[in-house]
């Protein structure tokens, strides 16, 4: 026999669940309330199974799992186990550690209140006990007696406010304890003790309840028989919403549709096996359906390329934008027939991926990049893209991204390399790419520049210290320090302030404005650097502005870009005091050798010893901070290469005013052209090894005739295809031997942003001809974010104007930035950036806390970052699917506005989904199996009004969403599509056909009608589902493959090779006929208003509609079968003039200046009872708003109550007083019945 060891104490809950779970065992363990010995078991519960010798099972789970299993309570089938398996990890791992911190402290024990971390779980459980009386099953399960042991301290101890809320909580726990098996281990109950009349009356219910369930399981039993004999099974659901696709299907074959529709719509089953499919067809590919591309297709062409991501990227909501609009576009285009091209490719990235392999090999051996040398760094480098490159691409085809794979691009491939290369060599012999040494943005971790995109700015309201890397202590920045300047030969001294004392150093002049009447005087005057024997003179300058500060400004010329061009126009000194990693150079002691913001701290206190140190004071600030290492950006001056834009800036400015180029929306013309009209040189050197090295060379020329040269001399700089052309032109240019030349190729990569600029070149081969570059460059559309308007767009303008003499594009259309839901930019600090991936999906609080976890974030921010999640996921993110999150981006997407992304709104459409689910699936019932559409979508002329209405609807829809494509307003097409789904086709069309359908048996009229509405239902879904294709993919092609086809013969395979809608064909709209309707849907709204005000739920009954004209009459007599099915009626009479026809006992509501409804409430309801219960509740809504005024009326309300309850109170009075004005309005009706 066996053995169970648990604890005697009446509320230990672990011991409590094994002993409840053995009560339902035919041969109960015995029970041992004594330590087990130690050989066996360390703890209670202990499961000595067959005697000392055999298996112990210890731990309550363990222990209740395998009694449970014995006593068949773990589920019917593996379905049900593990849904069982779930609730008893939430058990153990939610409820009971919340229950404990609750109780434990009124016990006495050590413990932390949390009673709204109870609230908060116990009402997601009785969310999930709403629509169930248990929750694994129809029968009590090990899940429930696992979840009520959990909760029974609080239920035995607490006193909660809220238990009246929770409903079926409190139904499912009583239901529970009060189970034989529970009463003969629980010594409790909940309320007063029960008579024995009571105990009887339970004794008898049980009774019913146990037979009940038998019977239930019964036929759970033949339900399960059923399904084992059918040959192909229906997909299994995991749990509650959750339908998987389980019928095998080898990837890229055609998805199972046979099978009958899931009962509801989920996700994942729908998503799964399309894209395989569709990828495999060849649907995305260009030549799909055509002999070849250079044939000239009369509907256009259209291609596109996609921003390409980084390769260290994972995909975050804003390429979740991009790729939803990108591809709604590229869909339309290629179902409206037009030679349609979407090519993917993806950036090499050069600072994020050398990063991301610097920090791997730094991990994992210890080595850095110079340990192992360049070939052998760049050899790790491809290694790694090889084994995690292709991560994006995966994640993009997760998103139904109809891009044509067999064209992906990587910009580091020979094909794009060659192109990079022939591009630098072009511009370099034309003199628009030359060397020069000037400012630039310097990271001293990453020892490289990096361009203007690759810095944050991190804005600063004073004084704030800074983590940076390679500094133990965090540095100070966001003040202000101000010190003086000696005038040579004078006492005078000179106050200037500096937010950087350091650069100091490197101080070449003092500027001042020259209408400054205070240093008129200084006009050729010197200045002495305290800390060198430096003399620096005072310059006029009108970039000084005279109001800010003491109007004279230290000039530091190599380390600052506005004191650079003041250092030109001034030929002043350029003195370099940094090297690449950060430390001092070129400055006396003590400060040679120190990192540069030791030496801030150092300068400091050396002017405070001099007492020239002034003051220190807060002064809000920008800090540059570089995105990739965090380390904050320094200007520095190094030879570098860079691009003359001057005249291609003008050319890309010059094709957007002269609409050659159209940017949408227009508003950012004014940023396009301040840019271009404005334009700087473009530096694009890198101090990197993973990108495409520059191919330029250093020439030595071992000859007496040529003097060496300067690093910033381009005339001893050549470029070359290869090592051989370079000497070659390097022989020509000094007319010496190749022999005596000597090269060497500059070790920097050329800038990410320069490969991108010719990508849209690049990736069709250029500069070799192909078919490829001849059909689809230049391309249609550019679409992408605004925030890289100038570093890609302007840049692929610029160059592809220079190197073909085209435009890359004739449009740009640029979305708004994603936001949270709080209007918050997204940031990983805050916790509100999320994977689109777990939109899709689903995710938990937990999860969403791991991947913080995961990142770079320090502790702090990781915590500020969770309590971001906790506050805007608190149950985690709910699994909404591609097509709903694709939909929601496209509705969001309003031209000029960021984008404040709610994930309630996709949730929402994920239930519009299933809407859309349930009414194809309602209409192919109503279709039948024999019904054949006709082979062209035309009217008979036999359609009932109905029928007119919604192909009239249809008609407005197909038009609303071609100009919405057209003109880019995606919020425009969604709504269209939306509006005529759920308010015109399923809440109006369907309810009117289902007595058209159901009178239809026996009678030739009838059936007639009916066969007429079959066809206008089926045009409905087939161009309804056609409208959504290109926003929601995959939704569209299940329900598409289970409609019947017009023409069997020609018919598209797939709903994404099907013709879009057009207004030509679909050309039936009618403004009186939707006039007309609109009356009617007045009309239905008030009767329905009506019967909810006298609350006639399922009661139909007859209504009056009285008309002041016969033209309204005859309006209702025509549609009174919409109005009688759409407002639930008995029958509807159409009354023209006066109330003489229309019987006593009507309650009366005016529907329009044309028609007021009169509906019968006689008979119907005991009018009495229903005066009697209004007026309790006007007396209880007046007792409220007398507390409520009372509560306001009191002198500190104003003071002491917070904002948002004061707003609550009002908005609670202002319900009251419209309730009783409605109740009050009830009671003169129903007494004027009486």
């Amino acid at each position: 026999m066996d053995s169970l060891y648990v604890s005697s104490h009446p509320d230990d809950f672990k011991s409590l669940l094994a002993l409840v779970a053995s009560e339902f065992c035919p041969s109960p363990p015995r029970v041992i309330t004594e330590e087990p010995p130690k050989q066996l078991a360390k703890s209670r519960p202990a499961l000595v199974i067959g005697g000392s010798e055999a298996a112990v099972l210890t731990g309550p789970s363990a222990v209740a799992w395998y009694l449970a299993w014995q006593g068949k309570r773990t589920g019917a089938g593996a379905q049900q186990e593990s849904q069982v398996w779930q609730w008893l990890s939430f058990a153990e791992n939610e409820v009971i550690p919340i229950s404990c911190s609750v109780v434990f402290p009124l016990l006495g024990l050590v413990g932390q209140t949390s009673r709204a971390e109870l609230i908060r779980v116990l009402k997601a459980l009785d969310k999930s006990l709403e629509p169930q009386t248990f929750l694994v099953g129809e029968t009590l399960s090990l899940a429930d007696i696992a979840v009520a042991m959990a909760v029974l301290l609080p239920f035995k101890y607490v006193s909660l406010s809220d238990r009246k809320s929770l409903v079926n909580v409190s139904r499912w726990f009583v239901t529970c304890v009060n189970q034989p098996q529970f009463l003969k281990v629980l010594d409790f109950q909940i309320g007063p003790p029960k008579t024995e009349a009571q105990l009887k009356k339970e004794a008898k219910k049980r009774e019913k309840m146990e037979k009940f369930q038998q019977k239930k399981q019964m036929e759970e039993k033949k339900k399960q028989q059923q399904t084992q004999t059918e040959k192909k099974a229906k997909p299994e659901k995991k749990e509650l919403g959750v339908i998987t696709y389980s019928i095998p299907t080898p990837a890229g074959e055609k998805k199972d549709v046979i099978s009958p529709l899931p009962d509801s719509y989920s996700p994942q089953y729908v998503e799964a096996a399309w894209y395989p499919w569709w990828e495999n067809q060849g649907f995305f590919k260009p030549e799909y359906g055509r002999k070849s591309l250079s044939e000239p297709n009369p509907r256009g062409i259209f291609m596109m390329c996609i921003p390409p991501p980084n390769v260290t990227g994972s995909l975050h909501l804003g390429h979740a934008l991009t790729n939803a609009i990108q591809d709604c576009l590229t869909r339309w285009h290629r179902m409206r027939g037009e030679t349609t091209l979407w090519n993917p490719g993806c950036d090499h990235a050069g600072i994020a991926t050398q990063v991301v392999v610097e920090k791997k090999l730094m991990r994992e051996r210890g080595l850095s990049r110079h340990d192992l040398g360049r070939e052998k760094f760049i050899e790790e480098v491809w290694k790694w893209k090889n084994e995690k490159g292709d991560r994006i691409y995966h994640q993009l085809k997760k998103l139904g991204s109809s891009l044509d794979w067999e064209r992906a691009c990587f910009t580091m491939d020979p094909k794009l390399s060659y192109a990079v290369q022939e591009a630098f060599i072009r511009m370099h012999e034309e003199g628009v790419i030359y060397r020069s040494k000037r400012l630039v943005n310097w990271s001293c971790t990453l020892n490289s520049a990096i361009s203007d995109i690759e810095v944050d700015k991190k804005e600063l309201n004073g004084r704030t210290l800074l983590p940076v890397p390679g500094y133990k202590e965090k540095v100070e920045f966001g003040v202000l320090v101000s010190f003086s300047y000696k005038i040579e030969g004078s006492d005078e001294e000179v106050i200037v302030a500096t937010t950087r004392i350091e650069t100091m150093l490197g101080d070449t002049a003092v500027a001042v404005h020259p209408s400054d009447p205070r240093y008129q005087h200084l006009k050729g005057k010197t200045i002495i650097h305290p800390f060198c024997d430096r003399k620096m003179p005072v310059v006029f300058d009108e970039f000084v502005d005279i109001n800010f500060g003491t109007g004279a400004v230290k000039i530091t010329p190599a380390h600052d870009h506005n004191d650079y061009e003041v250092g030109v126009r001034h030929n002043l000194a350029f003195i370099n005091i940094l090297d690449e990693n950060g430390y001092l150079i070129n400055v006396p002691p003590p400060f040679l050798g120190l990192k540069r913001f030791d030496a801030r701290k150092a300068v400091l206190q050396a002017l405070k010893d001099r007492g020239q140190f002034k003051e220190i004071k807060d002064n809000p600030m920008v800090v540059p901070v570089c995105s990739r290492s965090k380390d904050i950006v320094e200007p520095l001056l190094k030879p570098q290469w860079y691009v003359d834009c001057t005249e291609m800036g003008k050319q890309a400015a010059d094709a957007v005013r002269d609409g050659r180029l159209k940017i949408i929306p227009d508003h950012h013309l004014k940023t396009w052209f301040n840019w271009m009209d404005n334009i700087r040189d473009w530096c694009i050197s890198r101090q990197l090894w993973w990108g495409h090295r520059i191919p330029a060379y250093f020439i030595t020329v071992d000859h007496s005739s040529v003097k060496p040269g300067e690093d910033t001399d381009g005339h001893y700089w050549v470029s070359g295809r290869s090592e051989e052309e370079a000497r070659e032109k390097a022989a020509k240019r000094f007319n010496v031997s190749s022999e005596r030349i000597s090269l060497r190729q500059d070790e920097d990569v050329l800038d990410t942003w320069f490969s991108s600029g010719i990508f849209p070149l690049s990736i069709f081969g250029w500069p070799n001809e192909s078919e490829d570059l001849n059909v689809f460059y230049p391309g249609t559309l550019l679409e992408t974010g605004h925030d890289i308007l100038f570093f890609w767009v302007a840049r692929m303008v610029m160059m592809g104007l220079k190197l073909t003499g085209k435009l890359p594009f004739r449009e740009v259309y640029l979305h708004a930035v994603v936001r949270d839901a709080h209007g918050r930019k997204m940031s990983k600090s805050l916790g509100n950036v999320i994977d689109p991936l777990d939109v899709i999906t689903g995710i938990s609080l937990e999860g969403l806390h791991n991947q913080l976890t995961d990142s770079n974030l320090d502790p702090l921010e990781i915590e500020k970052a969770k309590q971001g999640q906790k506050s805007d996921y608190p149950s985690g993110i709910p699994e909404c699917g591609t097509d709903a999150l694709r939909f929601a981006l496209c509705a969001y997407t309003s031209q000029g506005r960021d984008i404040n992304l709610d994930v309630n709104r996709i949730l929402g459409y994920r239930h519009f989904c299933n809407k859309l689910w349930n009414a194809v699936k309602f209409a192919m019932k109503a279709l039948g199996e024999n019904f054949a559409p006709l082979e062209k979508s035309q009217l008979s002329g036999a359609e009932s009004v109905s029928d007119r209405w919604i192909l009239s609807r249809l008609s407005a829809a197909v038009v609303l969403c071609a100009s919405g494509f057209e003109a880019y307003d995606f919020p425009g097409i969604t709504t269209a599509i939306y509006n005529f789904w759920l308010y015109e086709l399923c809440d109006v069309y369907l309810e009117c056909v289902k007595p058209v359908l159901s009178r239809s048996d026996g009678d030739s009229d009838a059936q007639s009608q009916a066969d007429v509405c079959r066809q206008t239902l089926y045009t409905c879904l087939d161009v309804g589902l056609r409208l959504l294709s290109p926003i929601m993919p995959f939704v569209t092609e299940e329900l598409f493959q289970r409609l019947p086809r017009r023409s069997t013969k020609d018919s598209p395979p797939s709903i994404s090779v099907t013709s879009y809608p057009e207004s030509s064909e679909f050309c039936w709209h009618s403004e009186v006929v939707d006039a007309e309707m609109e009356f009617v849907m007045t009309v239905v709204r008030t009767i329905r208003s009506l019967r909810a005000d006298y609350n006639l739920t399922k009661t139909r009954a007859d209504c009056y509609l009285q008309c002041i004209d016969s033209e309204s009459t005859c309006l209702v007599q025509k549609y009174s079968l919409q109005l009688q099915t759409l407002s639930y009626s008995q029958a509807i009479h159409a009354v023209c003039g006066t109330d003489a026809a229309i019987p006593q006992g009507c309650a009366v509501a005016i529907a329009s200046d044309k028609c007021t409804v009169h509906l019968m409430l006689k008979g119907l309801i005991d009018i009495e009872k229903e005066v009697a219960k209004l007026t309790a509740k006007k007396g209880e809504l007046v007792k409220q708003m007398d507390k409520l005024s009372e509560k306001m009326a009191k002198n500190d309300y104003r003071e002491k109550v917070p904002i948002k309850v004061q707003e609550m109170d009002a908005e609670k009075l202002r319900q009251s007083q419209t309730e009783l004005q409605k109740a009050i309005e009830a009671i003169e009706n129903f007494k004027r019945m009486m």
